[in-house]
């Protein structure tokens, strides 16, 4: 399923057309290792400075120990629609190098390994919702990460729910079309795109 938008300036892949992010997810969909493991694959093979790979996941299902860890970080308006995703991700970035030295670029790369997830995510037919909202300090405790890692980003992943199930509030946004700035506005230098 895809969401209404505005039109695009030049034409997308498919999967990235249909990639959106929805908080409605299917209640009754059960995920496991094997539904992920596509896009865990993307994310292992995605690019990284010097080849460091400097990315790791912590995945929970819905109704096991480690879901309701990370669900119960998140902020209470996340919580609401996140706890009935069939998975949620810690998304962690190694930013210390295994001789102490920072990794500046750690982040970006896990932002890549978590775009390949995505997109491979959606071309098995799944959704996925990023997040910022949620206390990173405390799930990197209850994980047990290493002082070299930061939990930077979770994410919500399953099918496409109802949109009736969710609070009114979040039925609004849901229905909103997905909108982004003009490439005139993010794209300068040689490049024209007024």
């Amino acid at each position: 399923m895809s969401h209404d938008h505005e039109p695009h300036e030049f034409a997308l892949t498919d999967v990235l057309e249909q990639r959106w992010s929805p908080r409605a997810f299917s209640r009754d969909e059960v995920l496991n290792q094997d539904t992920l493991g596509p896009a865990f694959e993307a994310a292992r093979w995605s690019p990284s400075s010097g080849n460091s790979q400097p990315w790791s996941f912590v995945v929970g299902f819905r109704g096991d120990d480690v879901f309701q860890t990370i669900v119960g970080t998140m902020a209470s308006g996340n919580q609401v629609w996140a706890e009935h995703a069939g998975a949620v991700v810690a998304n962690i970035a190694a930013v210390v190098d295994a001789e102490g030295k920072p990794q500046s670029h750690a982040i970006y790369d896990l932002g890549q390994a978590v775009a390949h997830f995505t997109v491979q995510a959606t071309a098995e037919g799944l959704m996925v919702h990023q997040m910022g909202g949620f206390d990173a300090q405390t799930l990197g405790r209850e994980l047990g990460i290493e002082s070299s890692q930061r939990v930077v980003t979770v994410m919500a992943v399953g099918s496409m729910g109802d949109p009736a199930d969710l609070p009114e509030k979040l039925q609004e946004r849901e229905a909103k079309p997905r909108e982004r700035k003009p490439l005139s506005e993010i794209v300068s230098g040689s490049a024209d795109y007024a």
